[in-house]
C-alpha cells in the first residue's frame, strides 16, 4: 500500500527557523527564567558605572574650566587622577558587562544547539546586554544627579565647591549612557565567539583556561618604557609633553596590571596546588586555576588600589615636605591634599562595588559545583571556608605586587626616602586594611547567597 501522499503545507504555516530577537531576549532575560539577582545584578553594576564615570568626568572639567594661577598645575593633576582610575573603572564596566555570562553563554548554546542562527544568537545577545545596560546607566544618571550636591560639599579654593560644580552637560551624559551601552553590546558580541564555534562544550562547561606567557612578556616592555619614561622627565622642557609622559606612563602601568594579573595568578594558584593538604586548600587553588580572569576580577580592584595608594601616599608625603610662605601657597598644597585624599575614596567606591557584585556573581556562575559539592556530603563551612582562601590569598598577592609596581614607578620622580616616609607608609597602610577589610566584608555579606544557592538546587542556571 503506498503512503500517504504529504500535505501540502502553505508558506504562512512553515517553520521559519527564527523567532522574534525580541520575544527571546526577554524569554532568556525574564525573571522567572533564572534567579532575579543574575537580571538585577548587571544593572546595579552598570548603575555605579556610569555614575562613577560622571563624577569623574565633572571634575576633570571643573578644573579644566578655571582660570586662576594654580589652573594649570590642578588641570595636570586632574589628568594624572583620572589616569589612575579610568582602568580601575573601565575595568568596573567590562566586569559589569561580564556578569552572569556563563548563564546567558549556557542558554544562547542551548538555542544554538536547537539550529537557532549565529545571526539570531548575536542579535539575541545584543538585545538582552543593551537593555540591561540602558537600564543601569539611566539608574547611574540618576545617582549621579543626587550625589551632586553631596560631592559639592567638598572644599576646593577655601570653599565648598558647590552643587553645580560637577555638572557635565546634557551632551556628556547622553554621550556616557551611549558608551555605556556600546560597552556592553561590544562585550556581548565578543565574548560570544566559544558559543558560536562549540556550543556543545560551552553547554556541557568544557572551557579550558588560557593564560599566556605573552601577557608577562607584553607588560615588562610596558613597564620598562614607563620606568624610562618617568627617569627622563627632568630633560623635557615643554610643559605639553610632560604631562602627556607623566599621564601616559602611570595609565599605561595601570593597565599592565590587568594584563599581567590573570597569568600571575595562574602561576600563584598553581604552586598552592602542588602545596595543597586539606580540601579548602585543592578546591581554593582549583578555583582559582578553573578561571585565572575572573579570580583576577574578583581582586583586581585592589590591586589597582594598592597601586594608587603608593601613588597618593608619596604624593602626601612629599607635599608635607613643602613649606608655606603664604596663605595662596598653604591654600593650594591644602587643595592638592584633599584631590589626593578623593582620588583614594574614589577608588575605593569603586573597590567596594566592583568586589561586592563580583562576589555575588561568581557563587551564581558556580552554583552547579556548589550544588554538586552538597550533594556528595561537603559542609557548608568547607564550602565557604575554600570560597574565602581563594579570594583573600590571592588578594594578598597581588596587592603586594602591585604595590611594589607602584614603588618602582615613583621611584624616579620622589626616591626612596619620600616612599619611605611614615606619612606615605601610613597611608599605604590604611589602604592595604581597607582593601583587605572590603573584600572580606563582602565574602561575608555574599555567603547568605550560597545559602540560597544551595538551599534551592532545582534552579539552574543553565
Amino acid at each position: 500500500m503506498a503512503p500517504p501522499a504529504p500535505t501540502p503545507t502553505s508558506a504562512s504555516s512553515r517553520p521559519t527557523g527564527r523567532a522574534p530577537i525580541a520575544r527571546l531576549a526577554w524569554m532568556l532575560a525574564r525573571p522567572g527564567a533564572a534567579s532575579p539577582a543574575t537580571v538585577a545584578l548587571p544593572i546595579v553594576a552598570f548603575a555605579v558605572t556610569t555614575a562613577l564615570l560622571l563624577i569623574v568626568l565633572g571634575g576633570v572639567l571643573m578644573f579644566w574650566q578655571r582660570t586662576d594661577e594654580n589652573a594649570p598645575a590642578f588641570q595636570m593633576l586632574s589628568l594624572l587622577a583620572i589616569a589612575l582610575l579610568i582602568v580601575p573603572l573601565a575595568t568596573l564596566g567590562g566586569a559589569a558587562a561580564r556578569l552572569s555570562a556563563r548563564r546567558r553563554d549556557d542558554r544562547l548554546a542551548t538555542l544554538r544547539l536547537l539550529g537557532a542562527t549565529t545571526g539570531t544568537v548575536t542579535l539575541v545577545t545584543v538585545v538582552e546586554s543593551t537593555a540591561l545596560a540602558f537600564l543601569g546607566a539611566i539608574a547611574g544618571v540618576v545617582l549621579y544627579l543626587v550625589s551632586m550636591p553631596l560631592v559639592g560639599l567638598i572644599p576646593f579654593g577655601g570653599g565648598p565647591i558647590g552643587p553645580t560644580a560637577i555638572w557635565t552637560g546634557p551632551l556628556a551624559i547622553l554621550g556616557v549612557v551611549v558608551g555605556v551601552a556600546l560597552l556592553a553590546a561590544v562585550s556581548s558580541v565578543v565574548g560570544l565567539r566559544a558559543v558560536v564555534v562549540s556550543p556543545l562544550g560551552v553547554r556541557l562547561k568544557q572551557r579550558a583556561p588560557h593564560t599566556s606567557w605573552v601577557r608577562l612578556l607584553v607588560g615588562a616592555i610596558i613597564v620598562a618604557v614607563a620606568y624610562a619614561t618617568l627617569s627622563s622627565l627632568g630633560v623635557i622642557t615643554d610643559v605639553a609633553i610632560l604631562v602627556g609622559a607623566l599621564v601616559g606612563a602611570f595609565a599605561a602601568s595601570v593597565a599592565v596590571l590587568g594584563l599581567v594579573g590573570p597569568f600571575a595568578l595562574s602561576i600563584f594558584a598553581k604552586v598552592r596546588l602542588r602545596r595543597a593538604k586539606t580540601a579548602e586548600q585543592l578546591i581554593s587553588a582549583r578555583g582559582i586555576l578553573e578561571s585565572p580572569k575572573a579570580a583576577w576580577r574578583l581582586v583586581g580592584g585592589v590591586a589597582m588600589t594598592s597601586f594608587v595608594a603608593v601613588v597618593a601616599g608619596t604624593g602626601t608625603a612629599l607635599l608635607e615636605s613643602f613649606s608655606a610662605h603664604s596663605t595662596s601657597e598653604a591654600l593650594f598644597i591644602a587643595d592638592i591634599r584633599t584631590g589626593v585624599l578623593i582620588t583614594l575614596v574614589a577608588s575605593f567606591v569603586m573597590v567596594a562595588c566592583s568586589v561586592g557584585v563580583g562576589q555575588a556573581a561568581a557563587v551564581l556562575d558556580r552554583r552547579d559545583l556548589y550544588v554538586s559539592l552538597d550533594r556528595v556530603g561537603m559542609p557548608v563551612s568547607t564550602m565557604d571556608t575554600a570560597r574565602v582562601r581563594s579570594v583573600m590569598l590571592p588578594l594578598l598577592f597581588v596587592a603586594i605586587g602591585s604595590a611594589l609596581l607602584g614603588a618602582l614607578l615613583v621611584f624616579p620622580l620622589a626616591g626612596l626616602t619620600l616612599i619611605m616616609a611614615p606619612l606615605s607608609l601610613l597611608v599605604i597602610a590604611i589602604c592595604f586594611v581597607l582593601g583587605l577589610a572590603l573584600v572580606r566584608l563582602s565574602l561575608l555579606a555574599t555567603r547568605p547567597i550560597l545559602t540560597n544557592v544551595l538551599a534551592h538546587p532545582e534552579r539552574s542556571l543553565g
